[in-house]
């Protein structure tokens, strides 16, 4: 029992307790209100030198990295190339490398075709090659096709390895001085931090800043002045910061979230805007492509240029596995492989050595066996045992940019059947290029027997050739989740191309799957046809992933409407004027141009819709295409005789194009040039003969020209084409105004029995009696 000395000593006790705790408390919640008020604050980016003194080693990887060295300004120490007055050849023409007061300068053709001496102001990048940067005019930077080697410590000129099959004129858009070689829309992005593009539409200029030249701690890890803050904490008041006060989270995530931080650089792609910090979905500010011919193989092997995601994402590690990701190979500071490049130790962190690093799965000799090496068909001299590294056989590559020997990251397993079939490579056959697929076949067979598993190459080749029975493989492959997002995605632009009528039954649960770019396939697969189409897209309007609500909103744009239900009116309104602004974000090129003309078109705003195809035509002289939107433009605002000039410039470089013969032939008879005008319809009637429409309109001429005969051919073979009441009572009519009576009354007969409930018949066949 206490007594009451007891009570009062530990009540005093408490209480003085309870007033030592009282300061730490307020403390702890000052600190808690103020840590609070902090993280909302927007992050800002602080440089790589606030990252050295807690993460140092990660910091000295990182120095001379090729993301360190991805960019840098010309000097003595960073310039790799031989300026010393040599001479270059190269694209046919003599260039010169030489100095001239300390700058480093070239000699080349320039915007004229003429040679002129430029700057170097930038180099950009360092192995296997280095390429230069020159400033002009409206805030461009351009990359010169002079590029060292720095392999073999030699100069070469880009066009003739990448562009040999070409004719590359100063008017080229492929050419140096061009948009396709300017580094603020194609390269800038992905060799600096904080790029900002800041690209004036109107004025076509530049005014493109960074916070850092290279790719820095930053570029991947975001904006970093709240981690600095939290850094700064005592340890108990750090709770209220997520994720160390950094906006990108790259570690506790899973392989999916790891691959898309890289993607952003490391995949082909479309841009929406400048890099999003604070968002985790990549859909959000980019649109990585799905690899399709023709810039992938049929099978989604490497074609042109990828940047590996489209790959990686293909492959078993990936999707069924669902745990490997990049940096389980590569140190993701350095950029080094793991394990100082031995490579199958890379494999066998996964797979048993007893069973897959033996003869018995690679059927290769061993290093210093006796044999011959061989030459691959990218001239890859491979010596005796390199048939035993896994990336061989499973990682073959090709060369970019004439140096840059890059290996294909969808880890496949070699397939010569496919390529017997589609014309697709195969490891085996890349390597011993002296050998006939069948002999690469006829080994598998031995090694394997004849079985092979499904490829959705079987399927993509099927549908792109009509086969119906391709339509069950591809929605199995949508339905699996066991296939790469990717490929289920190209699987639904698959059946939206050649399967438009099955995709409407099956499109309402893609629209709803969990990932963006599986619904991101949904909405681009469909076609306006109906107001049940336009009910699907209006809800994805409302979509929480840009690139969707945005494509939703530029499908919705094309359809002509003169009024949108009031229901989905403002959701229309800000997805449309996002999609404006993504289209302003890419009007540096000429298709961003192109698209933002089509969209001023649709909007009615004809004048901003021409101003924009002569932009992009003025850019990029072989886009054809451009013409005919333009032609279609000035016929509708009834400038016709620009339309023609322009239907006659697209179709000597298209003559193959039978609509746009159609539309030509269709104006020519506005103009009342009925001749030529039936001459183009019937050349369109002669490339497709199978569209109803185009044979009316060419009976209608004959008509008018008073050739009965092909007049009446002509609406028989409209009937050919599509035999319905209307494609009839159009034959019918003709028989009746030309008073052919006798054939007028054998059809009617006919069509009555096939539409026995069309009273007007009954009136026809009553009058001709």
């Amino acid at each position: 029992m206490i007594n009451t000395r007891q009570y009062n000593n530990i009540t005093l006790a408490l209480v003085g307790a309870l007033i030592l705790l009282l300061p730490a408390y307020l403390l702890i919640k000052t600190y808690s209100v103020s840590s609070s008020a902090t993280t909302s604050e927007e992050p800002h980016f602080v440089g790589r030198e606030t990252c050295i003194e807690c993460h140092l080693p990660e910091y000295n990887d990182w120095v001379g990295s090729h993301h360190d060295r991805a960019m840098d300004i010309a000097n003595d120490t960073t310039v790799l190339a031989n300026f010393n007055n040599v001479t270059i050849k190269g694209n046919g023409m003599t260039h010169r490398a030489f100095m001239k007061d300390g700058k480093f300068m070239v000699n080349t053709d320039g915007e004229d075709g003429t040679m002129q001496d430029f700057e170097v102001k930038y180099v950009f990048g360092f192995t296997p090659l280095q390429q230069f940067l020159v400033e002009f005019d409206g805030g461009r930077l351009q990359t010169l096709p002079l590029t060292w080697n720095t392999l073999d410590s030699v100069w070469y000129h880009m066009v003739d390895s990448v562009y040999s099959d070409q004719d590359m004129h100063h008017d080229n858009w492929l050419h140096w001085t061009n948009q396709a070689q300017n580094w603020n829309s194609m390269c800038a992005d992905c060799h600096s931090t904080n790029l900002q593009k800041n690209y004036d539409h109107i004025n076509d200029t530049y005014n493109t800043t960074w916070s850092e030249i290279d790719v820095s701690c930053e570029a991947c890890h975001g904006p970093s002045s709240n981690h600095l803050k939290w850094a700064a904490l005592p340890e108990y008041a750090r709770d209220e910061y997520e994720n160390y006060g950094l906006p990108v989270k790259t570690s506790g995530i899973n392989n999916e979230q790891y691959v898309d931080n890289c993607a952003r650089c490391h995949s082909r792609r479309s841009s929406l805007s400048d890099f999003d910090y604070s968002t985790q979905n990549i859909h959000n500010h980019i649109i990585p492509n799905l690899p399709d011919v023709p810039t992938w193989h049929l099978d989604g092997q490497i074609l042109d240029e990828d940047y590996v995601y489209a790959s990686f994402t293909q492959s078993k590690m990936y999707t069924k596995y669902r745990e490997v990701q990049c940096n389980d190979c590569h140190n993701v500071h350095s950029g080094k492989l793991l394990f100082d490049d031995d490579y199958n130790a890379l494999c066998l962190q996964c797979h048993t050595a007893d069973i897959y690093d033996t003869p018995d799965h690679h059927f290769h000799k061993m290093e210093g066996m006796p044999g011959e090496a061989v030459i691959s068909e990218s001239g890859v001299k491979f010596d005796v045992g390199s048939g035993a590294l896994c990336i061989n056989c499973h990682m073959h590559g090709q060369y970019y940019m004439g140096v840059d020997y890059r290996r294909d990251h969808s880890f496949r397993i070699p397939r010569p059947d496919l390529s017997i079939k589609y014309d697709v490579p195969n490891a085996c056959n890349q390597c011993h290029a002296d050998k006939s697929n069948q002999w690469s076949e006829n080994y598998i067979t031995q090694w394997y027997g004849e079985n092979r598993t499904f490829h959705f190459a079987q399927a993509f080749d099927d549908a792109r050739n009509g086969k119906e029975e391709s339509l069950g493989r591809l929605k199995g492959i949508i339905d699996d989740e066991l296939y790469p997002h990717n490929i289920r995605s190209l699987s639904i632009q698959y059946m939206g191309n050649y399967f438009q009528d099955t995709l409407k039954h099956e499109v309402e649960t893609y629209l709803g799957n969990l990932y963006p770019d599986i619904r991101l396939a949904a909405v681009r697969a469909i076609q306006l046809t109906s107001e049940d189409d336009l009910n699907l897209l209006y809800p994805m309007l409302r979509d929480d992933t840009k690139a969707i609500r945005t494509e939703a909103a530029r499908i919705i744009s094309t359809a002509g409407l003169e009024q949108l239900p009031a229901k989905h009116k403002k959701a229309y309104d800000i997805a449309i004027k996002e999609y404006e602004e993504i289209l302003i974000y890419n009007a540096d090129f000429p298709i961003g141009k192109y698209n933002l003309a089509n969209y001023y078109y649709n909007q009615g705003n004809y004048g901003d819709a021409e101003s924009f195809y002569l932009k992009a035509l003025q850019q990029d002289e072989e886009l054809h295409f451009i013409k005919l939107n333009m032609a279609y433009l000035y016929n509708k605002i009834q400038k016709n005789d620009k339309a023609e000039l322009l239907f006659r410039d697209y179709l000597k470089h298209e003559p193959e194009d039978a609509q746009a013969m159609y539309s030509f032939g269709l104006l020519l008879s506005e103009l009342k040039k009925y001749d030529e005008s039936l001459t183009f319809l019937v050349r369109s009637y002669q490339l497709n003969p199978h569209r109803p429409r185009v044979a009316h309109n060419i009976a209608m001429m004959y008509d008018f020209n008073a050739n009965k005969a092909e007049a009446e051919r002509y609406l028989k073979l409209e009937i050919k084409n599509f035999d319905s009441y209307n494609s009839n009572a159009e034959l019918l009519r003709y028989y009746l105004s030309n008073s052919m009576n006798s054939k007028a009354r054998q059809l009617a007969l006919k069509m009555k029995q096939a539409y026995p409930d069309m009273q007007e018949l009954d009136q026809v066949l009553e009058r001709l009696k």
